[in-house]
Formats: structure tokens, C-alpha cells, sequence
């Protein structure tokens, strides 16, 4: 696997490549924001490691290029430890977020669990044809929504979090499967992220009745009435 590693403190980013390589992976560097994005842009990387505090372009703006661009799973690997920060950068699409200092074996569990589940994805997409519900069109092979005809452009993430929504329409899916099955069992952060997906593809899709909160249990996903 090839890990891009997007981090502009020198002695921090020597360590990380270092215990990457030695654990087994393929391990690319990248200083600056643009440079990481340049190297995403290349398919030099199977995953992204991205620290938030980058000198040019704000990781939070550099994790939503890159997953509005690509399907490149996204770790955060941050000082920044508030819950905002958290959130922002899981709503705009990274697949989990490790704050500073943190060991080397949570973090390689972490990559192994992220691309786990994205394996898992992509064979079950695979084995999926289009699901079409109203005037909603999911296809898991092609990973593409729309509505009325249009596309309606979502993050890894927020496809993700639709396609487990759109399976049982009408059922009401608690958080804690939500989180277990969408995030992965190593998910430790707050519930709010999920708050933030739902809101963001409410948003994406025009009316929030496409997602119903079924209050102290989780969502129902059904087409508006």
C-alpha cells in the first residue's frame, strides 16, 4: 500500500515515514498543501495521511479537495484536538482523525481499518446494481447519485453514509449501527460527526425530509411526501 504523507514539520514527518516503511508500507512525503494535492493528482497514493497545520493551504481545504476529487481514503493526523476541528474535517469527507501524539501501532491500525472498510465498499458495490428510490439514483459501482437526472456531487464519506441510509428504506437505522458499520469499530470520536453527514447531504439533496431524525434512536431515510 502507498501512503502519502502530508505533514510540514520535518523531525515529525522522518518519524512517521520511518515506522511506515519498517511496518511495511510504500511511503511518500509531501511538505506543503499543493505539493500533497500535486501527488494525489498523480495517483501516487493509496491513502492520505494529513496534517491540518500545512504553511500554504489549510489541511481542511487540502481533505476536501481530495475527496471531492477522488475516493482516496483520508486519515487526519493532527495537533488540533477540538471537537470543531474534528467535525469540520470529518464533514468534509476524511475516514478518521488521530490528534498528536499518538503511537505508531494506533495509527497502523487505523490505516488497516480504513482500507478494510474501503474494500469492503468497493466488493460490495460491486456485487450492487443501482438502487433508485423517487426521483434518487444510487449507483454503488459507479459511486455517482442524482436527482431528477441531475448529479448531486458527494464526499467518500457522505456517498458511503447514503448507500447504508438507501438499503432499507423506511427502517430506522440507530447511530451506534450507523457508526459501527459506516465508520468502522475503531470510530472513538463524537456523534456529532454523523449530525454533520446527515446535514451536509439534507443539504446536497434539497429537502431535509429525505432523512428523517427519529429522536434517541438514529435516521430513516425515505423519499419526501
Amino acid at each position: 500500500m502507498r501512503v502519502l504523507l502530508i505533514e510540514d514539520d520535518a523531525a515529525i514527518a522522518a518519524g512517521i515515514l520511518d515506522a511506515l516503511r519498517q511496518a511495511g508500507f510504500e511511503a511518500a512525503h509531501a511538505a506543503t498543501g499543493a505539493a500533497g494535492l500535486e501527488a494525489v493528482d498523480g495517483g501516487d497514493a493509496d491513502l492520505v495521511l494529513l496534517d491540518l497545520g500545512l504553511p500554504d493551504v489549510d489541511g481542511v481545504e487540502v481533505c476536501r479537495r481530495i475527496c471531492t476529487t477522488t475516493t482516496l481514503p483520508v486519515i487526519v493526523v493532527s495537533a488540533r484536538g477540538d471537537e470543531f476541528d474534528r467535525v469540520l474535517a470529518l464533514e468534509m469527507g476524511a475516514d478518521d482523525y488521530l490528534v498528536k501524539p499518538f503511537g505508531f501501532r494506533e495509527l497502523a491500525a487505523r490505516i488497516r481499518a480504513v482500507t478494510r472498510r474501503a474494500a469492503q465498499g468497493e466488493a460490495a458495490a460491486n456485487a450492487t446494481s443501482a438502487r433508485t428510490i423517487g426521483a434518487l439514483t444510487l449507483d454503488p459501482r459507479s459511486r455517482r447519485v442524482s436527482l431528477d437526472g441531475e448529479p448531486v456531487h458527494l464526499t467518500a464519506k457522505e456517498f458511503e453514509l447514503l448507500e447504508y441510509l438507501t438499503g432499507d428504506p423506511g427502517a430506522v437505522m440507530r447511530r451506534s449501527d450507523i457508526l459501527r458499520d459506516v465508520w468502522g469499530t475503531s470510530w472513538y470520536g463524537t456523534t456529532k460527526t454523523l449530525d454533520a453527514h446527515v446535514a451536509a447531504i439534507r443539504k446536497k439533496l434539497g429537502d431535509p425530509r429525505w432523512i428523517e431524525a427519529v429522536r434517541g434512536v438514529g435516521f430513516r431515510f425515505g423519499e419526501p411526501g
